[in-house]
């Protein structure tokens, strides 16, 4: 079963009070505890040496393990009441408070939020009053962020207006929700029910949003290891040959290659595997006069058709 952030973040911190009540529990026994396998629990025993009480990284805790056995080193030296300094204090409650306003957040978390952010505020004295001179604004997607880990925490169906940038055109659908990820962008992996496969969204692009009462059922889905990135091509994936000159090296940079060799003028020949070929013609667009495909041809050609027809939408 899919788990989102929020949930991630409850269990992480009931861990650490019985991780702290426990010392040296066997990951068997504490997986079984919080229903989770031992490989998740390994991935929260992951973060938590990240966590502590000051985001300049001091007081971490300490906790390890031996794959059979969690030991926690420290838990006296970060037990003490937390004290937070004026900026730590401002960051909180701007978060807070921008947090609490998102569309789409329960009720419930939305009031214990208020309730926390109203403590902070007594606690945090002046740094309060100067944190009331800042405010957040998020971004379109923080709206749809809300629905989706909703729809994931309630297991419900979400109606989707997304807009496709390989075809160029708005496609409504109705998907199953798995999980909300983070690469560059924010995306949510989720079951298609229209073209009955599992697809990936990025949040940015979806147009309007819909929680519907139908509830949510994916299919036992395999998750993908994202730590080398969203797009891992594959060694059966068509490949696909680009020339870029100078002013088109980042290309390299930010698209997964087999090779790049360098060219006499300073720009580069990258080899390149991808599902989709026919999702490199909008890379063709962009870089103009600094690249061009090369190879398959078919895929050339569709490219320069599809520049001929944007310079004589120009003209018209």
């Amino acid at each position: 079963m899919a788990t989102n952030a929020i949930d991630q973040t409850r269990r992480m911190l009931s861990l650490v009070t019985y991780l702290r009540e426990r010392p040296g529990a066997r990951v068997s026994d504490v997986a079984r505890a919080f229903g989770i396998t031992e490989d998740e629990l390994i991935g929260d025993l992951d973060v938590l040496p990240m966590c502590g009480t000051s985001f300049r990284g001091g007081d971490l805790l300490d906790i390890d393990t031996d794959g059979d056995r969690i030991w926690w080193h420290n838990p006296d030296d970060v037990a003490a009441p937390l004290r937070l300094a004026a900026d730590e204090a401002t960051a909180l409650l701007v978060a807070a408070r921008a947090v609490a306003t998102l569309p789409g957040l329960r009720e419930g978390d939305r009031q214990a939020l208020l309730r926390a952010t109203a403590k902070l505020e007594a606690a945090a004295g002046e740094a309060a009053g100067a944190s009331s001179r800042v405010s957040v604004t998020f971004e379109s997607e923080g709206g749809v962020f809300a629905d989706v880990d909703r729809a994931i925490a309630e297991r419900r169906r979400l109606w989707l207006r997304y807009y496709s940038p390989a075809r160029d055109e708005l496609t409504e659908r109705e998907v199953d929700p798995i999980r909300l990820f983070a690469v560059g962008h924010t995306y949510m992996e989720a079951w298609c029910r229209l073209s009955e496969a599992r697809r990936t969204f990025r949040l940015d692009r979806v147009a309007e949003i819909r929680l519907l009462d139908a509830p949510a059922d994916p299919p036992p889905v395999e998750l993908r290891d994202l730590s080398e990135g969203l797009v891992q091509p594959a060694a059966e994936d068509p490949e696909v040959r680009i020339e870029v000159g100078p002013g088109g090296r980042w290309v390299a940079e930010y698209y997964p290659h087999d090779s790049a060799d360098e060219l006499p003028d300073g720009g580069l020949r990258i080899t390149l595997r991808t599902p989709d070929p026919a999702s490199l013609r909008r890379l063709a667009l962009r870089l103009g006069r600094d690249g061009r495909i090369t190879a398959p041809q078919e895929l050339a050609d569709s490219a320069r058709r599809a520049a001929t027809e944007a310079l004589a939408a120009y003209g018209e």
